[in-house]
Order: structure tokens, then C-alpha cells, then sequence
């Protein structure tokens, strides 16, 4: 027979079992929408994450005190660290934050004390809001004037956590036993989270009404690309040149590839349970093929009797197979597909399903519907013309 004969013998034996070759056919398509969901979801993930690092960039660095090897206390960075790192060639912006340990956080001064909600109070320079890559929600930034006055603003779960919605009509937070106005509420900050459980006052107004003993905790700095590495090298040996083992260096946006390859192992079980349902789907096809053979013994022996040859026979149920997976294949092409688009959509992420993925996914159900139709086929081919008639 020729090709075009075989799928149309092939696709007669399908139309004959409409209800039965839906529901093999949905088996499939629920593996290979589980996968294809899975895997499109992931490198939507991946795509979104990309795009955090290309606007936020990878060339951020902090310093922070370390412990020291010593005495295992933490260290301290010298008043003049931000000065001396600002010095390094290849930086281009530096700025600080300093934690106020002795003030508290809360929204009234009838608040008992201790329950700050984890907030924190840190003295923040004028140039942070750019060196992180942070935005406002509302409100404005602290100026040469604010920063000098008890002024606020407040990180993005601070804000929520004090039940503050926005700046204006004389919103103030009690800060250390003194009320501070808060003219800002920042966005939540990718690279700086710990800014988002923080209330941010300026660098004068901490030390003249909170106490704050002007040593930096934070130095957040931004580097040319090119010369990341370099400067992180130097970076702890500049911030405190007489005890360099006392101070910490990190890269924020190491934190978040760190975070997509969990992700990616998470990725790699919810593909495991997807061939797993993709095998099921492959059992199903075969129970069908099965007995579609049983139920059509009188069709074989008649095409036998009228001289169809033994490898007619099994190339027709295999080729039913093989359309019964491509059907559940496409449909679940289709579905994954669907289900990516509508999550990252929700998340407001680029919808990304490789074509790998897809052709892979295709391939994968034909490769099962020949798995799976060919011993029902070989059982048809080797029905005699006699014994298939007297069975019917």
C-alpha cells in the first residue's frame, strides 16, 4: 500500500472508537502537558530571572563585618571604609546603610515595647536609591535637607507590616522614642531585601536623635563589568586595610542564581512525575490496541482472505497506534503550551516553551505509540485468515 493508503486505513480503525481513542489519547496529552508545563514554566522563570539581572545587573557588590578568626566576634568597618572604597578605579558609585541598634520600630508609642515586628532601623546615605537599583512606590527619596530632620522611608514590608498604604496628611512612624514623618515607601528591592524589612532615616538625622555611632554596616558598591572580579579581590583589604579577614564580600545576584538552580532541581522531580504520567498514558494506548485487536479478528481475516500480507497487517495497527500518541501529543503540545502562557501571564514573566521541549515532547509519544502498538500489531499480523474468521 501506498503511505497515503496506510494513514487512511490507519485513521478509519481510530474513527470507529471515538470515545475510546479520546481517552487514550488524553493520557498521553496529560504527560506531555505535565512536562511541557513544567519545562516552559522553568525557562519562563529562567527568562524573567535574566531580565531582574540584565536591568538590575550583576555588578553589584557589598561589604560587610565580618567574624573574626580570632576572636570570633563580629568586626566593624571603619568610619572612612566608604571614602577609601569610593577610591578604587573601577567603582563608579558607593553607598552605605548603618544599623541603629538601639531603636526600635513602631507605629505608635502605645505599641508595648519589644513588639517590633522585626523591623529594623538603619541611617542611609543619599545615594542608595540608585547604587541598589531601587524605586519608589510613593513619596520621595531623602534629600540634603530631609536627612538632617526626622524624616523616613520605609521598605516595602516594613510599610505593610505598620499599615502604611502611602505618604501624606502627616504619616509618622515611632522611631527610638521620637516620631519620625515618613516621606517615602520604596518597591521591594531584588538585590537588597533586607532593605524591605527596613525604616531608612538620613545619615545626620540617626546620629543627632537615634544615637547612631557613624560606623557603616552595609557599603553597597557598583563596579565597571569588566572589572567585578578584580575589585571584589580588594574590596575587604580597602574597607578595613588592619583587619581585612573581618569583613565580608558578596555578590546579591549570586543569591538569585543560587535560588534558580533549586528551582531547576525542583524542575527536575516535576519532570519525573511527568514521564511517569507519560508512561501511564503509553499503558493505556496499548491496553486499546489490544483490544482492538481482539474486537476486530473478523476485519483482519477478511483483509487476509482478500490478500493483505502479514506485514499489511501490522504496519495498519501500528500505524493506528502511532496516530492515537501523535493525537494525545499534539493535544498536550497544546495544553502545556496553554498553561505556560496563562502562568506567566499571571506573574507578569515572558512566556518561554523551547522548541526542544515541544519536538522532544513529539517524539517522545511516537516513540511510546510504537512501543506500545507493536506487539499488538505483530499479535494481528500472525492471526490466520481461517482462525480470525472462525473467531469472529
Amino acid at each position: 500500500m501506498r503511505p497515503g493508503d496506510v494513514v487512511r486505513v490507519g485513521a478509519t480503525g481510530l474513527r470507529t472508537r471515538p470515545l475510546r481513542v479520546w481517552l487514550s489519547a488524553l493520557g498521553i496529552a496529560i504527560g506531555i502537558a505535565a512536562m511541557i508545563s513544567v519545562v516552559g514554566i522553568s525557562s519562563s522563570s529562567r527568562a524573567e530571572l535574566d531580565r531582574q539581572l540584565a536591568a538590575l545587573g550583576t555588578n553589584l557588590l557589598t561589604v560587610a563585618p565580618g567574624t573574626s578568626m580570632l576572636s570570633g566576634e563580629e568586626g566593624a568597618l571603619p568610619v572612612e571604609s566608604v571614602e577609601m572604597i569610593a577610591r578604587i578605579a573601577p567603582v563608579y558609585e558607593v553607598a552605605a546603610t548603618g544599623d541603629v541598634s538601639d531603636a526600635d520600630v513602631y507605629r505608635t508609642d502605645r505599641i508595648p515595647e519589644g513588639r517590633t515586628g522585626g523591623l529594623s532601623v538603619r541611617a542611609a546615605e543619599l545615594g542608595l536609591l540608585d547604587t541598589v537599583g531601587a524605586e519608589l512606590a510613593d513619596g520621595v527619596w531623602l534629600n540634603a535637607a530631609t536627612a538632617r530632620y526626622p524624616a523616613a522611608v520605609l521598605g516595602a514590608s516594613a510599610a505593610e507590616q505598620l499599615g502604611v498604604t502611602g505618604v501624606g496628611d502627616g504619616v509618622e512612624v515611632y522611631l527610638g522614642g521620637q516620631w519620625f514623618t515618613v516621606v517615602g515607601v520604596l518597591e521591594p528591592v531584588a538585590l537588597a531585601p533586607e532593605l524591605d524589612l527596613s525604616v531608612l532615616v538620613g545619615w545626620e538625622a540617626a546620629a543627632a536623635h537615634l544615637g547612631f555611632d557613624g560606623h557603616p554596616t552595609t557599603v553597597y558598591t557598583r563596579s565597571e563589568d569588566a572589572y567585578v572580579e578584580q575589585v571584589a579581590a580588594v574590596l575587604a583589604t580597602t574597607a578595613n586595610p588592619e583587619a581585612p579577614d573581618e569583613v565580608s564580600v558578596s555578590r546579591p545576584s549570586d543569591a538569585l542564581e543560587a535560588q534558580q538552580a533549586v528551582d531547576t532541581a525542583f524542575t527536575g522531580m516535576l519532570l519525573g512525575l511527568g514521564a511517569v504520567a507519560l508512561l501511564v498514558g503509553g499503558v493505556g494506548v496499548a491496553n486499546t490496541m489490544v483490544i482492538s485487536v481482539l474486537e476486530r479478528r473478523s476485519e483482519i481475516g477478511l483483509r487476509r482472505s482478500l490478500g493483505a500480507t502479514r506485514g499489511q497487517i501490522r504496519l495498519q495497527f501500528l500505524t493506528e497506534s502511532l496516530l492515537l500518541s501523535a493525537l494525545g501529543g499534539v493535544g498536550g503540545i497544546l495544553i502545556g503550551t496553554a498553561v505556560t502562557a496563562l502562568y506567566a501571564s499571571s506573574r507578569e514573566w515572558p512566556a518561554v516553551v523551547p522548541a526542544w521541549a515541544s519536538g522532544g515532547g513529539l517524539a517522545a509519544t511516537l516513540l511510546i505509540g510504537a512501543t506500545a502498538g507493536l506487539y499488538p500489531a505483530i499479535r494481528a499480523s500472525r492471526l490466520s485468515p481461517t482462525e480470525a474468521l472462525t473467531a469472529s
